[in-house]
C-alpha cells in the first residue's frame, strides 16, 4: 500500500519511474501504471493539438468572412439606393436584409466557439454594476424604440459585482433583446437590480408570451427554439451563452415564466467582496 501510494504521488507530480524489476505482482503493476500514463499523456498532448487546432480555424473563419460579408452589405445598400423600380428596391433590401442575419449568425458562432475554447476568456473584476447595466440599455434602445417598447429600470444604490464588463454585457444584452423580441408593441420591459449577501441579481421581466413549463428545461440548450417562435429571427444561442457566460464567473442564471403571462430572466452575478444584505 505504502508504495501504491508513492506511484500515485509520483505520477501527479510527473516523476514516476519504475523500480522493481521482475516477475513480482508488483512489478507487473508499475509496468502497466507506467503503460498508462504514457497513453494518457498522448491523449492529453493530442487533445492539446486538437484544441489549438480549433482556435486556428475559429480565427480563420472569423477573419476570411468578414471582409466579403462587409462588401456584400455596402453593395446592397448601394443598390437599394440606387434602385429605379419598386421591384428592383424591393430584391435589394431583401439581400440586405439576408445578408445581415447571416451576418448575426456567424457572429454569434464564432463568439460562441471562441467562448468554448477559451480563446477569449470571461475575467471578472470587481466594478459597480451601474456601468453594466446603463451601457446594455444605452445599446439596445433603438431596437426597443423601432416596437414602440418603453425599458424600464428601477433606481438603484451604486452597488458592486465581481464580473466582466464585456461578456456580461453580452449575457444582458442576450436577455433584454429576448424581452424586446417576444414582447408585444407598446408593452414595457423591467430591468430591476437587488444585493443580497452573496449575490448580486439584474432581473429582467417583460410582457411577452412566456415560456410553456415543459420547455424551461430545454431553453438554455444550444440552438433550441420554441415551436411558438419559429417565425421570429434567431438561432437559438443567445440564452446558452448568457448562461456560460455567468457560469465561468461563478453567478448563474434563473428564470420564472407561465406561458401568456411573461417571463423574468435573474442574472446572478457574485457580489464579490464587501457583500451584505441590503
Amino acid at each position: 500500500m505504502k508504495r501504491l501510494n508513492q506511484m500515485l504521488d509520483d505520477a501527479i507530480d510527473g516523476t514516476f519511474q519504475e523500480s522493481a524489476f521482475n516477475e513480482t505482482e508488483l512489478s507487473r503493476l508499475e509496468s502497466r501504471w507506467k503503460q498508462y500514463l504514457s497513453l494518457s499523456g498522448k491523449s492529453v498532448d493530442q487533445a492539446e493539438k486538437e484544441r489549438e487546432n480549433l482556435k486556428k480555424l475559429v480565427s480563420d473563419i472569423s477573419h476570411q468572412t468578414r471582409t466579403p460579408l462587409s462588401n456584400i452589405l455596402l453593395y446592397a445598400e448601394l443598390m437599394e439606393d440606387a434602385a429605379e423600380t419598386e421591384n428592383t428596391k424591393k430584391l435589394a433590401h431583401q439581400i440586405l436584409s439576408q445578408t445581415k442575419k447571416l451576418e448575426f449568425l456567424i457572429q454569434a458562432l464564432v463568439k460562441m466557439s471562441r467562448l468554448e475554447t477559451d480563446i477569449l476568456e470571461v475575467v471578472p473584476r470587481q466594478q459597480p454594476v451601474r456601468l453594466l447595466v446603463e451601457q446594455t440599455i444605452e445599446e439596445i434602445i433603438p431596437k426597443a424604440q423601432a416596437k414602440q417598447i418603453h425599458i424600464a429600470c428601477t433606481r438603484f444604490s451604486d452597488i458592486e459585482a465581481l464580473y466582466d464588463l464585456k461578456w456580461t454585457g453580452e449575457a444582458l444584452t442576450n436577455i433584454l433583446d429576448n424581452a424586446i423580441k417576444y414582447s408585444p408593441t407598446e408593452s414595457t420591459v423591467f430591468v430591476e437590480v437587488k444585493k443580497f449577501q452573496l449575490y448580486t441579481c439584474i432581473s429582467v421581466k417583460d410582457q411577452g408570451i412566456g415560456i410553456r413549463e415543459s420547455e424551461k428545461a430545454q431553453i438554455f440548450a444550444r440552438f433550441y427554439r420554441s415551436m411558438d417562435v419559429q417565425q421570429e429571427d434567431g438561432i437559438g444561442i443567445g440564452l446558452y451563452l448568457a448562461r456560460e457566460i455567468l457560469q465561468r464567473e461563478n453567478g448563474y442564471i434563473k428564470v420564472h415564466s407561465r406561458k401568456g403571462e411573461g417571463t423574468c430572466f435573474s442574472l446572478y452575478l457574485p457580489a464579490g467582496a464587501g457583500g451584505s444584505i441590503l
